[in-house]
């Protein structure tokens, strides 16, 4: 049977004129019903103990995780962020696509300069066609490592969840975090110093407790009590800072229902893995005997040789009536390493792609890119560094690694007419041909120019983007994340892309829509999207420790025809640099 979205996408022309059209019915809806949800954040430094210690982090009204915020598809958010750390500040506002608000995305120096501190800013934003889980973060710096918590998009008063198979009794945030017996910012900052990589993390955390694994830890250990027969829906979002997680429930199978706040068919498993920045929407029912069960999150370390955190944090699904004292039962994960088991359930996740949630898949493209996503070593010629024989650790997209502005906002200058803060010559591909994923790459190709340039787009162009991964000085599994869209995952693969016969196997039906993909180690994906958000847009691996490499770079979206596709003017509080 013909689906509605192949109907709609079999005449490109048609199908981006009534996606415009239900983007503007949307826009306009929202404007009619919408509700208007106010909060206040406050930064700064607030005691919290871990590990049989207390360490002074940064916090969000003195919560960690930070407040998760409720809203409904179409509502309005107003969040007032005052900055009383010790450190500037943004707050990022993962997945949310920001239609003509681009002034309230948040990454530092690429929409808005940091909050100062002593300073505020107030983030104004409407949620457009969104429903399921996405989060707000940190967006300077290492500081979103404890400042992170969880948006929840409910559907429209008035309409439901499209599984229709079960109704959830409950709905439980399950933040997948990272934690250092230390002070993250001194992290990096040392790190950034010395040229050196990070030091790993010291726990993971589900909901801010690393678990019964640890010491001093278990009495805190996050509880999720069930009642037998009922069925939960868990909203598992991976706030780790540089690892991806598998996560699994003891004995218990999941069922996926949505990723990135975009309904999903529905897939079985019994684990899933999430890159960092990744949200995935889980149905678990409680149909074991009674007991406790170990809900547990570890890393999926795909570098060979790069070394990663390998502990695993707990919480506990506690039947009624089961005994305090009795020892929890634990799942089995996949192995550290199993890209095996990571490529299978990537492959399994298809959009919904119903009547009631169509999907809009750009079936030609007006621009073909391709960018390599790696990392590199830089030469230290007056001294030496803390890298592999004397060098700098550095990555890049397409060899250039991306340095951030300092005395303007990308959007800024776009806006203003600036000179001088970026240059719009980004490659639309790698400046030398090579076998991106052979064991030995000459190392004349692992140095990236350090600089800052972006890609401009039309209006309303349909773009494909190949994100091609390399094997200079270790291949990882990459997750990059596009600011201010979701995308179409496409297609994906190992090796290099091959441009003749890899799109003859893209799934252009019912592709799964996310902000964030994957990219797999030694492999590609390709993503297609259509740019009808204008703005400054940035897109960077979701690994922390790469994007404070370089591992970025930015898309300027020209305006559309129009005040209502274009920009809106910039907020008067608008911080500034």
């Amino acid at each position: 049977m013909e689906t509605f979205d192949q109907h709609l996408s079999a005449h490109p022309f048609v199908g981006r004129f009534v996606q415009m059209i239900i983007i503007c019915l949307t826009l306009f809806i929202a404007m009619v019903s919408a509700k208007l949800h106010t909060h206040t954040f406050v930064l700064r430094s607030t005691p919290v103990k871990r590990l049989c210690g207390t360490h002074n982090i940064i916090t969000v009204n003195g919560q960690f995780p930070g407040p998760t915020l409720h809203v409904r598809n179409g509502d309005k958010l107003k969040v007032k962020v005052h900055n009383q750390a010790q450190y500037n500040a943004t707050i990022h506002w993962h997945g949310v696509r920001q239609f003509r608000t681009g002034w309230s995305d948040g990454p530092e120096f690429i929409t808005q300069c940091p909050i100062r501190p002593g300073r505020s800013y107030t983030y104004k934003f409407t949620i457009t066609g969104q429903e399921g889980t996405l989060w707000w973060h940190a967006h300077s710096s290492w500081l979103r490592a404890t400042v992170y918590g969880a948006l929840i998009i409910l559907p429209r008063l008035g309409t439901t969840y499209p599984f229709t198979f079960t109704r959830p009794h409950r709905q439980i945030p399950i933040l997948l975090g990272e934690w250092w017996n230390a002070n993250p910012i001194d992290i990096v900052n040392q790190a950034t110093r010395t040229g050196a990589g990070p030091n790993n993390s010291d726990a993971f955390t589900i909901n801010g407790q690393p678990g019964d694994l640890f010491k001093c830890s278990s009495s805190d250990t996050f509880r999720v009590p069930v009642k037998a027969g009922e069925t939960n829906l868990l909203r598992v979002i991976n706030a780790a800072m540089n690892t991806d997680l598998f996560f699994s429930v003891a004995n218990h199978s999941m069922t996926v229902v949505a990723i990135d706040a975009s309904y999903t068919k529905p897939l079985r498993t019994n684990f899933v893995m999430l890159g960092p920045g990744q949200t995935t929407d889980i149905l678990v029912t409680a149909n074991q005997a009674t007991g406790r069960y170990y809900m547990a999150a570890r890393a999926y370390s795909s570098g060979q040789g790069v070394p990663f955190d390998n502990t695993t944090a707990t919480a506990i699904l506690e039947y009624e009536g089961s005994s305090p004292t009795s020892a929890p039962t634990m799942p089995n994960l996949p192995f550290y390493n199993d890209t095996k088991a990571v490529t299978s359930f990537a492959n399994g996740l298809r959009s919904l792609a119903s009547r009631d949630h169509p999907i809009f898949v750009p079936q030609s493209v007006e621009e073909n890119l391709l960018y390599t996503v790696g990392l590199g070593l830089i030469n230290c010629p007056e001294q030496s560094c803390g890298g592999p024989n004397g060098t700098r650790f550095a990555a890049s997209m397409n060899n250039i690694s991306f340095v951030l502005p300092t005395t303007s906002s990308i959007l800024q200058a776009q806006y203003f007419g600036i000179k001088g803060v970026f240059s719009r010559d980004f490659p639309d591909s790698p400046p030398v041909r090579f076998d991106y994923t052979a064991n030995n790459i000459s190392r004349g190709l692992w140095s990236p120019v350090k600089d800052t340039r972006v890609k401009v787009l039309k209006y309303n162009t349909t773009v494909q983007l190949i994100l091609q991964g390399t094997n200079i000085f270790a291949a990882e599994s990459h997750p990059i994340h596009l600011h201010g869209y979701d995308f179409y995952i496409v297609g994906s693969g190992f090796g290099n892309y091959n441009p003749q016969t890899d799109p003859q196997k893209f799934n252009l039906v019912d592709p799964p829509l996310r902000n964030t993909v994957n990219v797999p180690v030694n492999g590609w994906a390709a993503i297609r999207f259509v740019a009808d958000n204008p703005g400054a847009w940035l897109m960077h691996c979701h690994l922390d420790v790469h994007i404070t490499w370089g591992l970025a770079m930015v898309f300027v979206v020209n305006n559309g025809p129009g005040p209502l596709l274009s920009l809106e003017s910039p907020p008067r509080d608008l911080p500034l640099c």
